[in-house]
């Protein structure tokens, strides 16, 4: 395996990590083509649903989107795709896409109601029966969730589920979602998938409990960004049975906030239980495409191959700046990586005046960025010049001394949908004083100086250095230095001849310049050590006849 292989393996285990993805439920999606409304939707749908198919069915690591079946509801009940594995099935995936446009966009669709129960009710019995004749592979779930796409007033399609479903056996189903496509609103393809969900009314929630399962109701936007945001919501972990994270600070000194240790009966610290989500999906996910995302984790990584000139330097990476952005307007989450120092160059082939000029200018670049609170967005430009080339987005941004930082941003295809709720109350009085009384009591610095912060690395690779030389058999200690004993040993019956002889194999490479003439020059064995025994390492000889070597013991 190639080193760019073993690396790119690497970093799939480890974005991975976080998450195991091993309770991923099984996809039903009904989708709702039934005219007049599927002449409108049916390019943005098949559109969000093919880019979506191409992302899912190549992600490498643990399965997020297991498997999936698509019904489809226009004159009559069709099942586009019965139960099949996303993974590495593009191509009947994309069979699926070619049977939905094909579908009538015109005629009367008569209980549609009736239709839409029949849909959920025939999609769990074949998830049944999927389950029982074949093995699971490497996903554990025995539930499915049932994503409904209609343009119909979403309301009234929720209240049609409700009331049919009401007395059947929903025991495999844990989630109804219903999508309702407006299309009364246009946004463009830029706007931010933040703005596409809206949560399920009260009443909706009080009529879901008495069902059992989880019924919901989603707004999503009649564009094809919109509905892929939608559909990367299944990407997400959807494991839920505990929470992720547990944030410790320092213990509460209000009496709501202080508990007792049951242990030392000491307080303990305020614990704040937390979940994880993931904000984008790694590039090291995508193998395939190795110029996505380009690491930014050293210099070798962010350089290009050039297989062409193996014996030469890679020709220089090219960004191209293409949009200045505000420093205010750049959310954290959007970048990742690790990032990497941009200064002016100091490369010996240029000329003084070039570089002067370089370095003026680059002064110049860094000082209005500065002065304006301004970031760069950078592209880098693909040496193939091929339609399907990839692309990465970069942000420049400023800095204090005479250099950029230069991180990866994400792009549309990467990214999750993130709809976080923004709380417009303020916090309880007594929760806000005992947090308030924790972080109180932590050091406060008012520069942030990472060589003051130790991770106990240095006594780790001690330890571990240790323990590997440990393990290792006793012979392979000793076995270089016993080598070297013996073969300062010369072999019994060997005559002198025959060791200058294979000492005047070995020559030096460039002879010192005599200071006094050849035939007054000293010629004595010099010795280094006599501790121990040692091969004779290095010899030299001139080219005169007179052969008398200069050892090195």
């Amino acid at each position: 395996m190639s080193a760019r292989n073993r690396s790119c393996s690497s970093s799939i285990l480890q974005a991975c990590s976080s998450s195991s993805f091993t309770r991923q439920p099984s996809r039903v999606l009904i989708v709702d083509a039934s005219p007049p409304w599927w002449s409108e939707t049916c390019t943005i749908l098949c559109q969000a649903l093919e880019n979506f198919f191409f992302l899912a069915s190549s992600l490498a690591g643990p399965a997020r989107l297991p498997l999936l079946s698509v019904f489809a509801i226009s004159v009559q009940l069709e099942c586009l795709l019965p139960f099949v594995q996303v993974k590495g099935n593009l191509t009947r995936l994309l069979s699926c896409i070619e049977e939905l446009r094909s579908l009538p966009q015109e005629g009367c669709v008569r209980q549609r109601g009736a239709l839409l129960k029949q849909a959920v009710l025939d999609s769990l019995q074949q998830f049944k029966q999927y389950m029982c004749h074949t093995a699971h592979g490497d996903f554990n779930s025995n539930c499915v969730e049932v994503t409904v796409l209609t343009c119909q007033p979403g309301q009234a399609v929720l209240r049609q589920l409700e009331q049919g479903l009401k007395n059947s056996d929903l025991i495999t189903l844990r989630r109804l979602l219903v999508v309702h496509i407006t299309l009364q609103q246009s946004l463009s393809d830029r706007s931010p998938a933040c703005s596409l969900e809206t949560p399920s009314s009260e009443d909706d929630q009080e009529e879901s409990l008495m069902l059992g399962t989880e019924m919901d109701l989603q707004l999503v936007e009649g564009t094809v960004v919109a509905l892929e945001n939608s559909l990367k919501m299944w990407l997400h972990d959807q494991g839920g049975d505990r929470e992720h994270l547990h944030l410790l600070l320092p213990p509460s000194l209000t009496l709501q906030g202080s508990t007792q240790h049951p242990a030392n009966n000491r307080p303990s610290p305020v614990c704040l239980k937390c979940d994880m989500q993931e904000r984008l999906l790694s590039p090291a996910l995508l193998p395939s495409t190795p110029d996505l995302g380009v690491k930014t984790e050293s210099m070798q990584d962010f350089q290009p191959p050039n297989k062409s000139l193996a014996n030469q330097n890679p020709s220089p990476q090219s960004l191209r700046v293409v949009k200045v952005l505000h420093a205010g307007g750049v959310c954290q989450s959007v970048l990742y990586g690790l990032p990497l120092i941009i200064r002016p160059t100091s490369c010996w082939q240029l000329d003084w005046d070039e570089m002067e000029t370089n370095q003026q200018t680059f002064h110049a670049l860094c000082h209005i960025l500065k002065n304006r609170d301004w970031f760069l967005l950078v592209r880098s430009e693909s040496g193939s010049g091929s339609g399907s080339a990839v692309f990465s987005y970069y942000i420049l941004q400023s800095s204090g001394s005479l250099s950029l930082l230069l991180k990866p941003v994400l792009t549309r295809e990467l990214t999750l949908p993130c709809c976080l709720p923004v709380s417009l109350e303020d916090p309880p009085l007594p929760a806000l004083a005992s947090v308030e009384s924790s972080l109180d009591q932590l050091e406060k610095d008012p520069v942030f100086n990472p060589l003051g912060l130790d991770s106990n690395l240095y006594s780790h690779l001690r330890i571990k250095g240790l323990l590997t030389r440990s393990s290792q058999p006793f012979g392979a200690h000793g076995q270089g230095r016993g080598h070297r004993r013996g073969a300062s040993r010369p072999q019994e019956g060997s005559t002198q001849r025959q060791g200058r002889q294979t000492q005047s194999r070995v020559r030096a490479t460039v002879a010192p310049l005599p200071s006094i003439p050849l035939n007054k020059m000293p010629r004595r064995l010099v010795t280094l050590s006599h501790s121990r025994p040692c091969a004779p390492a290095l010899f030299f000889q001139d080219n005169y006849e007179e052969e008398d070597p200069l050892m090195i013991q």
